[in-house]
């Protein structure tokens, strides 16, 4: 397991490879939870990349995130996420097939988005407690959702409405609510909203999807 040349994080595993996962992480920038993230899907077979999208600029604030998030060049982020995304298909996974991409809250929404404006590049979208474009008729990819079964952040009106966006491109959707939760529930470094029972079945979800995926 390395860092990578680019702009991010780069997990390896130790043997062959079953495919290609692109993570996006959540508006505290890439943390050391994202990079224990993608060595943790690294040990169960996958090449796992973390595009930093704050070039360098992490915090365990709140209040630091909005900044950071306010201050974030939406395009250039989508940018940067499409050529990481490049950059994992052509060493990770057949062109047709595409790769998966996994966003937490903020990176989410780029994952979501990267599905339809470059749907060649997708085979699979993980979403934890984010939403997105409500069109995916461009979308070739199938859809895993996590979410908390009371989010501040993310308004169940919102995630019913991605899933019925989802549902109603054709496109295979699978979301799940985590009684007892809130917002960052997967995210062990969150003392006060972590729920490791529920990660834990978020994880194994995760895992089933990505292999069968990777599978097909």
């Amino acid at each position: 397991m390395q860092k990578e040349e680019l702009n991010g994080y780069k997990a390896t595993p130790d043997g062959k490879a079953r495919g290609g996962v692109l993570v996006l992480h959540a508006w505290w920038g890439l943390n050391d939870a994202t990079k224990s993230f993608c060595s943790r899907l690294a040990r169960s077979g996958f090449v796992a990349f973390a595009p930093d999208l704050y070039h360098g600029k992490v915090t365990d604030t709140i209040a630091g995130a909005e900044e950071l998030r306010d201050a974030l060049d939406a395009d250039r982020a989508k940018t940067e996420i499409v050529q990481a995304a490049q950059f994992m298909v052509e060493r990770t996974a057949p062109k047709e097939n595409g790769l998966a991409v996994i966003g937490f809250s903020l990176g989410a929404y780029f994952a979501l988005d990267l599905s339809v404006t470059h749907p060649q590049l997708v085979n699979s979208v993980v979403v934890f407690y984010g939403t997105g474009p409500r069109d995916f008729s461009s979308s070739k990819a199938s859809y895993l959702g996590h979410f908390a079964a009371s989010d501040q952040f993310e308004p169940q009106s919102e995630v019913d409405a991605l899933e019925e966006a989802l549902r109603s491109a054709g496109r295979p959707a699978d979301f799940y609510k985590y009684p007892g939760t809130g917002h960052w529930f997967f995210e062990p470094d969150r003392k006060d909203a972590y729920n490791e029972a529920e990660a834990n079945l978020a994880w194994d979800r995760t895992i089933k999807f990505l292999k069968y995926r990777a599978s097909e």
